[in-house]
């Protein structure tokens, strides 16, 4: 935007900033809010600290650093807050499970390491963060985020102590465990849960969107293995010495891909699931019923079971998503659902296919707001800049949706 049009958004950024920023507890730290977000939304091609304080008429570099650095503001109530806001606005269909990476040099930012980076398509020295993001087909926005430290740094502790991550974030977590975290963490009732195959290969991810009572559409890769749903175990009879025999299913598991190939095409409907630039997005899909298996499946149906010894043998059946492009040989899109197989097709298509609405996020955040220029090097730093520049998007958000949205009820 350019320095005009955002002058003339001073008196609306100002309500939000003290809706969204309400739990900081000084005038200032509200006042440079407001101004970091000013510089956020400024036309420019860098968003550091310094670019922006240059742009801005009453930019100030030293006072910007100090906020963003080393002011100890709370960003997670400004999250939470702005999470409210943009799910009353949007009434998300979805909560959306995705990790992005910011490659950096050097080695002294805090979670930089070489580890795959999604932003250069290859392993890279990089941070990477996991993010939740509400949307539907019309609209999305970030609402939490997490730092993602790789073992690396938790084995070496000064350097965790001189980036000033927290003591009880220093032990490493894999980013699955870090997204469960996040859903834990809201009041809001989370509408059906959506990720890539990164997240829905987990076994333990998937238990624990069940414990908590969440439904979830979540990407596999095909190779997963599983039973078919009429498949059922068999127990041998008791000899009378030693433990008894185990339960367990005559036929060797195979994988999903197989099981989905094997339905045939014809099985396979036409599902249109939204509207896109040139014309309807449609593909066909199917819905199988299956009982994934594998160690952590079988150990997890066990204890739901009473344990290793009482349990009856028979792995929970879960709602298998296939596409099956016309024109293609095989099918190439799976995805794992414990929503009931009598859920519409066309749902479970359009809850599965709506990531794709959070790379106009992720489009917005980096190029126009600066997601990835932050170029300090703290724990703190970096998780004020991500929240910051949430806050922008989300200002951005309402007023896209409706131009009064920015006041508060």
């Amino acid at each position: 935007m350019k320095l005009g049009e955002v002058e003339r958004l001073r008196g609306e950024l100002s309500e939000f900033v003290g809706d969204v920023f309400a739990s900081l507890p000084r005038r200032d730290q509200r006042r440079w809010g407001g101004c970091y977000l000013r510089g956020l939304m400024l036309d420019g091609r860098r968003k550091s600290v310094q670019s922006m304080a240059e742009r801005l008429p009453d930019g100030n570099m030293q006072a910007l650093q100090q906020f963003v650095n080393q002011s100890p503001w709370d960003p997670l109530p400004v999250r939470r807050r702005i999470a409210e806001r943009l799910s009353e606005a949007i009434s998300p269909e979805v909560w959306v499970i995705d990790d992005v990476s910011f490659p950096k040099c050097g080695t002294a930012s805090v979670g930089v390491a070489r580890q795959y980076c999604g932003a250069l398509g290859k392993r890279a020295n990089c941070q990477v963060a996991v993010s939740v993001h509400a949307a539907t087909d019309a609209a999305s926005c970030p609402l939490d985020w997490q730092l993602y430290l790789p073992r690396e740094w938790r084995d070496e502790p000064d350097r965790c102590h001189r980036a000033g991550v927290p003591d009880e974030a220093v032990a490493h977590r894999e980013k699955w465990r870090l997204a469960l975290g996040m859903l834990a963490g809201w009041e809001l009732g989370a509408p059906v849960v959506v990720a890539d195959a990164g997240y829905g290969v987990s076994t333990p991810f998937r238990t624990g969107l069940e414990e908590r009572g969440l439904s979830y559409v979540l990407a596999l890769t095909g190779e997963e293995v599983a039973h078919t749903e009429q498949a059922e175990p068999h127990r041998p009879a008791y000899g009378g010495l030693g433990p008894p025999t185990l339960p367990r299913y005559r036929t060797p598991p195979r994988a999903v891909m197989a099981l989905a190939a094997e339905a045939g095409p014809e099985q396979f409907a036409e599902v249109t699931w939204r509207q896109g630039s040139k014309g309807p997005m449609t593909s066909r899909f199917t819905v199988l019923m299956v009982r994934p298996t594998g160690k952590q499946s079988l150990a997890v149906a066990q204890t739901a079971g009473g344990g290793r010894n009482r349990w009856d043998g028979v792995l929970p059946a879960r709602t298998l998503l296939v596409e099956w492009p016309e024109g293609q040989d095989a099918p190439t899109g799976y995805w794992i659902s414990n929503l009931p197989a009598t859920t519409p097709v066309a749902d479970l298509v359009r809850w599965a296919k709506m990531r794709w609405r959070i790379e106009h996020d992720y489009r917005e955040l980096k190029h126009g707001l600066g997601l990835d220029h932050f170029e300090g090097r703290t724990w703190r730093g970096w998780h004020h800049h991500v929240t910051l520049v949430t806050a922008a998007q989300a200002f951005l958000t309402l007023r896209r949706l409706d131009p009064k949205a920015h006041t508060p009820a």
